[in-house]
């Protein structure tokens, strides 16, 4: 009996005693930056800046994050009675970490500097997950910010935000970062400003390679 059991007690122990990775849920209640893992579904329409900063919040608290303020890395242009907004003024000082507890930047500067530590990799969602980039299919790396590389909001008339992401139309356009740094456009590894969108409904960002994501961080 001893020669059957043996083994058995010894595997329980060897498996018991197994290092194991700790579980991304532990990282994520130091979160404070993830890009959402879904859009509104309404293309560039979020509701303005209240509806995008609400998505957020809703889609942190679902992860198992409380007693946060999120607010969403998008600008606000000086139409319709709305006064202009940077999105880097709206996101609090840092440092920001993601839901595996990688530091992606610490302060506002190193967010728009070349020693932020965004990636494909480390831009992620709430829940941890990856988000398609460019070669994955569907490709999703195309994230709404309405931004310049500095992350203010685009000087002049021309509508840079979707009509303040309140438009699904197939006219328009928003500002579009590339998450995982690479693609087209005039600033391809651009997070933040990489190209403008080809019109605001959901068709239109899906064929540049979008899905109407953007960025959440806790200010």
């Amino acid at each position: 009996m001893l020669s059957i059991s043996l083994p058995v007690v010894l595997a329980s122990v060897s498996l018991a005693a197994a290092p194991v990775d700790p579980p991304v849920l532990f990282a994520q209640q130091d979160m404070s930056f993830f890009i959402t893992s879904v859009g509104s579904g309404d293309g560039a329409n979020l509701g303005g800046l209240e509806g995008a900063d609400k998505h957020c919040a809703t889609l942190a608290e679902a992860a198992g994050v409380r007693g946060k303020t999120w607010h969403a890395y998008l600008s606000q242009q000086a139409v319709g009675g709305k006064p202009a907004i940077n999105a880097r003024d709206r996101i609090g000082k840092g440092p920001w970490k993601n839901a595996k507890g990688v530091v992606v930047a610490t302060s506002v500067d190193d967010l728009h500097s070349d020693a932020n530590k965004l990636s494909k990799e480390n831009s992620i969602t709430e829940k941890g997950a990856m988000v398609n980039g460019r070669g994955d299919t569907p490709n999703t790396h195309d994230i709404l910010t309405g931004s310049t590389l500095d992350g203010r909001v685009q000087p002049g008339d021309g509508d840079s935000t979707c009509s303040n992401y309140t438009s699904n139309a197939a006219t328009g356009s928003a500002l579009l970062g590339h998450h995982d740094r690479q693609g087209g456009g005039a600033n391809p590894t651009s997070w933040n400003s990489a190209h403008p969108s080809r019109g605001c409904g959901q068709d239109n960002l899906r064929a540049t390679g979008g899905a109407g994501l953007f960025y959440c961080f806790s200010v």
